[in-house]
Formats: structure tokens, C-alpha cells, sequence
């Protein structure tokens, strides 16, 4: 369940391994890669920032490598355009030791330390006293790969079913039995895969309530044509990690533009990529939730910081504007914004790495947050194994 990669992913890995099982790919909407996927950054990552020996860490490296190769071997855009984690001042240094830790750990390949003088050489336009420099780092169209995804599950004899809404799950003795409005389909397996949708769904399948889907927009702006050239590759600050947001940053995308962002604020709706859409069953059930209650105490400052950034342009640019001097309010245009399906437990805590679960036929992936698309064809490997 779920045509995004991850789903797709899945399918695709069983029909190669399974050729004896019939497998189906079932979504709400009428296109694959509808949302997360066809709304993020772009970025192939390289492993820099996730615990050595966590998932995310284990999967990214292995699944970064299957993802490149997977593109050279379709001719789907891959460009290693490398990534800078840039420390402002001085206060930022021992977090970017914390990060090259990581990095090494995980071998990254080709990490590099640099001096403020060398990070302007990479990017000259850019400012701080130190980065780290992962020329590994990579940018992909996902939605492609998706497609290219849904063709090789169509290939191997399985059914990418669009446009199927599921609103019910029931058991039929050691099956399941899936329900849209206007048909019933009964599986020996299901894998639930539905990113912003998947606590509900996992709920619908007898799952825990917990972790509960916070949805968070990212909003983004975009260089002007003519401003592009401030930004070779990309561009990240050293994230708080107290969060698994990165805050506002550059990425290079393979059609040649450059997005500054994200911000991360309260979506009111699910699938909410604009102010004014608001499903108020959507807001409730955030709101009730006690750990979004939890996060909400904790780190209302941090929340009405980036509600400003949202409401007021220039103070959006100017988070920018740290690590790319020159930028002025008219160097961005704006663009569409993706919106994050944020698990956070009952006690408030944002759970950071992938989290599956097992409810008799079916196995639910309750958080599959970034590097998840990078990370798909080996998370695809680790789902299919546990089946």
C-alpha cells in the first residue's frame, strides 16, 4: 500500500525475488510519487549525519549505492554535485565534529575538513569559518525513479492499482482483507507503505496508536535564473540536534535550479502544502494527539520562529542569507512546498529513525523519515527479508 518510492520500492524488490507471488500496488491517488516523494529535495544523501549502527545509517550507505547505480544503469539523472555542512562561528565547531564522527563512521566516502578559505573554494560564494565537504553527495528526480520503479513492478507481472482509497482493514481468517468504497481485495501479505497516512493505516490493521504522523510543511523559495550561479552544489548548516529538521538551506536540482529552504511548520491538513488548506479532522487529530501536546511546550519558541519565517519573507532570506551573504529578498522566487510525515511518540519525542511493525499479515513501516528515498531499494531489501 502506498505508490510512492518506498512502496514501489517494495514491490518491485518482491516481484525480482518472489516470482511465484502475485503482487499488487495499491494508492489513493491517480499518478505515483503524488507526495513525499514527488515533493522533497532531490538529494541523494551520503550518510554524514545518522548514529553509526542505526538504520538509517546502515540503510542510507547501502541504499545510496544501489540508488546510483540503479540510475546509471537506466540513465536517469545522478549528478554527485557534493554538499558543504558549513559552521558559522566558532559555537558551531565541536556539532560539526559530532558530524565528520558520524561520517567517518559510516564511510562516507571522500569526506573532507575545510578551512573557511577552502570551503569559499568549493563555493565561493558561500560564508563560515569551517565545513565539511562530501563530494559524494548527489542529486536524483525521484518521481523519475519512482516511474522507472512502477514499470519494473509492471514488468516483473505485478499491478500498480491508482485511484483505490483504502478505508477498511479486516481479517479473513490468515489474510487480509483490504476495502475502497467500491471494491474489497484479499491478500496473503500487506505492506503498508503510506507515508503521511501511515499511523492511520497501521491503526486499521490492529498497530499500536503510536507514533502518531505530525504533518510539517516545508516551504521553499527559489533562485531566480539569473541568481543561480550563487550556489554550485549544496549548501547545509550544521543542524541543532534537537531536531531532525536541517533548517534553511541550498540544494541544486537537476533541472539546473536552486531551492533555499526549508522552513518547518505546522501543516493543517495532512496533505497540507498551502496555508489555506485546512481539513479541521486533520488539525483535531493533531491537536489530541499528547505528544504533539508534549512537542508543542517544549519547543514553542523554536515553532513561533519559524511561523515568522513563513508569514515574512525577508526573514526567511535572511536565515538564508547567513551562508550566502549576497542573497537579497529579490534573488528568490517562490515554490512549491512538500509537507514532512513526522512521527512523534506519546511522550512527545520525535522518533528519528525507521520504525516498522508486524500485526500478523502485515507489516507496517510506522516512520520512514529522510534519507528514506535514498535509502528505498535497501530499506526494500530489509522489508522483503522480514516477509
Amino acid at each position: 500500500m502506498g505508490a510512492g518510492i518506498l512502496g514501489l520500492a517494495v514491490a518491485r524488490r518482491l516481484t525480482e525475488t518472489r516470482p511465484d507471488v502475485t503482487v499488487t500496488v495499491l494508492d489513493k491517488e491517480d499518478r505515483v510519487a503524488a507526495h513525499q516523494t514527488g515533493r522533497n529535495s532531490g538529494v541523494a544523501h551520503a550518510g554524514l549525519y545518522y548514529a553509526p549502527g542505526s538504520l538509517k545509517a546502515t540503510l542510507c550507505r547501502r541504499g545510496v549505492g544501489l540508488l546510483k547505480e540503479y540510475c546509471e544503469d537506466r540513465n536517469l539523472p545522478y549528478e554527485e554535485c557534493g554538499k558543504v555542512v558549513v559552521a558559522r562561528d566558532a559555537a558551531e565547531l565541536a556539532a560539526l565534529d559530532e558530524i565528520e564522527r558520524r561520517a567517518r563512521a559510516n564511510g562516507v566516502p571522500g569526506l573532507r575538513r575545510l578551512t573557511g578559505g577552502e570551503l569559499r573554494e568549493i563555493e565561493p560564494h558561500a560564508a563560515g569559518v569551517a565545513a565539511l565537504h562530501s563530494p559524494a553527495t548527489a542529486i536524483v528526480d525521484f518521481p523519475a525513479v519512482a516511474r522507472a520503479f512502477a514499470r519494473d513492478v509492471a514488468d516483473g507481472g505485478g499491478e500498480v492499482r491508482l485511484g483505490f482509497e483504502v478505508v477498511r482493514l479486516g481479517r479473513a481468517g490468515d489474510r487480509v482483507a483490504v476495502a475502497s468504497p467500491g471494491a474489497e481485495l484479499v491478500f496473503d501479505r500487506l505492506v503498508v507503505c503510506a507515508g503521511l497516512q501511515s499511523d492511520r493505516v497501521a491503526r486499521l490493521a490492529g498497530d499500536s496508536a503510536g507514533p502518531a504522523i505530525v504533518p510539517f510543511r516545508g516551504e521553499y523559495y527559489r533562485l531566480a535564473p539569473s541568481r543561480t550561479d550563487l550556489v554550485r552544489g549544496l549548501i547545509y548548516p550544521v543542524p541543532d540536534p534537537r531536531y531532525p529538521f536541517l533548517g534553511v538551506h541550498f540544494t541544486r536540482r537537476v533541472d539546473g535550479g536552486v531551492d533555499v529552504g526549508p522552513n518547518a511548520v505546522l501543516a493543517l491538513a495532512r496533505e497540507g502544502y498551502r496555508w489555506r488548506d485546512v481539513r479541521p479532522a486533520d488539525l483535531w487529530e493533531t491537536l489530541r494527539w499528547p505528544g504533539f501536546r508534549r512537542l508543542a511546550r517544549e519547543h514553542w519558541r523554536t515553532g513561533a520562529r519559524e511561523l515568522y519565517g513563513s508569514a515574512v519573507k525577508r526573514a526567511f532570506v535572511a536565515a538564508a542569507r547567513r551562508f550566502v551573504p549576497e542573497l537579497t529578498a529579490a534573488d528568490v522566487v517562490p515554490a512549491p512546498a512538500g509537507v514532512r510525515a513526522q512521527a512523534v511518540d506519546a511522550d512527545g519525542s520525535l522518533v528519528d529513525d525507521f520504525r516498522l511493525g508486524r500485526v500478523g499479515p502485515v507489516t507496517t513501516v510506522r516512520n520512514a523519515p529522510s534519507p528514506a528515498a535514498t535509502s528505498a531499494l535497501a530499506i526494500a531489501e530489509h522489508v522483503v527479508a522480514r516477509l
